[in-house]
């Protein structure tokens, strides 16, 4: 099945590279789409602490694509890990997804922290995060994903 998406906005500001670490004070804006959006499409956000931002990594290259495991970061000390067991940004649809802080939502841009896109960006869609979607219960994973993740944020 093929499905069309057009962006909502674009990441602007940030970082302009897309290396792995150090996302943590990344300061960025989504604008909105102007001529398909006005400020009353972020009314109310700011009420919420952070947002849930899903996004395209679309400087991934078709060929880049994985379909099936890889190490991840390439490290062959952490397991063979099938893509959907991974966050990584070469997946077969492109996809990201980040909860981010807001701080401020002034007209059709959105100023957030921690948004792990580069500058230029397209933005799929922006959701509140609320308490009552966030996980049930004891989250679990392996012991590679916090080597990984130490220095993410």
């Amino acid at each position: 099945m093929q499905y069309m998406i057009e962006s909502i906005g674009y990441v602007h500001g940030g970082r302009t590279d897309p290396t792995d670490d150090n996302w943590g004070q990344s300061r960025s804006t989504i604008e909105l789409d102007p001529a398909r959006f006005g400020p009353d499409a972020l009314a109310g956000l700011d009420a919420f602490s952070h947002a849930e931002i899903i996004f395209l990594f679309d400087k991934v290259t078709q060929e880049k694509i994985e379909t099936g495991a890889r190490h991840p970061r390439g490290r062959q000390d952490w397991p063979l890990t099938g893509i959907f067991a991974q966050r990584g940004k070469n997946r077969p649809n492109r996809l990201g997804v980040t909860v981010c802080r807001i701080l401020t939502v002034e007209g059709t841009c959105l100023e957030v922290e921690g948004l792990d896109a580069i500058n230029g960006t397209p933005v799929i869609d922006v959701k509140p995060v609320m308490r009552e979607f966030l996980p049930r219960g004891d989250v679990r994973q392996p012991v590679w994903v916090s080597e990984l993740m130490a220095q993410y944020w």
